[in-house]
This record gives structure tokens, sequence and C-alpha cells, in this order.
């Protein structure tokens, strides 16, 4: 019965389930990458448009794609499932967000490392968990628009945007 109850709470909790979320994006992420690295895109580089690409340049830009849309969805029906606004939309803002995160890291990682002069796996470790507390709330209330109100109770907040 304890193990149900625990179960349970440990379900209710957003920021639990938003950690699973962008767990197994980053899991997806980095598989398509060393997938698409070693065995997909095996010329060392490609043409594009008119431009030259590494091929782990496009390893990353197609793994960073597919690891947004598996945490998008995640996070859309397991986390923030109460939001009202259109999935287009939603799917637009979380987007918008991934791609100014990916920026803002290596923007930290940066500073971490030259201007506190932190050894560059803890500041990458550093710069990774404050984004993510920033990611949490910024999706949260941008990119599914919900308000500040408390859902442990397992009540639904119903703002639309």
């Amino acid at each position: 019965m304890a193990n149900v109850i625990l179960k349970d709470k440990f379900f209710k909790n957003q920021v639990i389930r938003f950690v699973f979320s962008a767990g197994v994006g980053f899991l997806v992420d980095i598989a398509a990458f060393y997938f698409l690295y070693h065995n997909f895109l095996e010329q060392p580089n490609y043409n594009v448009l008119n431009y030259r690409f590494d091929n782990y340049t496009l390893s990353l830009a197609i793994s960073f794609f597919l690891g947004v849309v598996v945490n998008f969805l995640i996070t859309k029906y397991m986390v923030f499932n109460e939001s009202e606004s259109s999935p287009a939309k939603q799917f637009f803002r979380f987007i918008s967000v991934a791609i100014i995160g990916f920026f803002a890291n290596l923007t930290l990682l940066d500073i971490f490392v030259r201007s506190f002069q932190i050894y560059p796996p803890v500041a990458r470790v550093a710069a990774a968990l404050s984004l993510f507390f920033a990611s949490f709330f910024i999706h949260k209330f941008f990119s599914f628009s919900l308000s500040l109100r408390h859902h442990a109770t397992g009540a639904d907040s119903k703002t639309s945007n």
C-alpha cells in the first residue's frame, strides 16, 4: 500500500515527470547521433543547399531535432497535459525554447570556464542543471501556457492562450 502511495506521488510530481521527459529526449538525441554518425552519414562531408557540412554537424542537427520532438511529445502528454493551447503553438514555442536553450547552455559553459576557471566537465554539469530549472518554468508558462497554480492535488489548471 505504501508503494502505491509513493508511486502515485512520484508520477503526480511535474518536476519528476519533466526530468524523465528530458532524460528520454537526451537518450534519443545521443543514440540517434551515434547511429547517424557511424552508420548513415559515413562520408566526411555533405553538400546541402550549396553549403558544405561535416557528417558530425548533420548528425547533430538531425539527432537534436529528434530529441526535441521526443521530449516535446512526452512533455506535452505526460508533464503539461492540462494545457489548452493548440499543439502547433506548443510545438513552435517548445522548439524556440530548445534552440535558445542550446545557445544559453553554450554561453553559460563559456562563462563558467573562462570567467570562473571551473573545470569544463563540472562547468558543463552546472550549466545543464541551471538551465534545467529555467527550462521547466519556461516550458510550463510559455510553451504550454500554464498558470502558477499548484498541481499536486491533481486539479488541472485550465488556462488557455
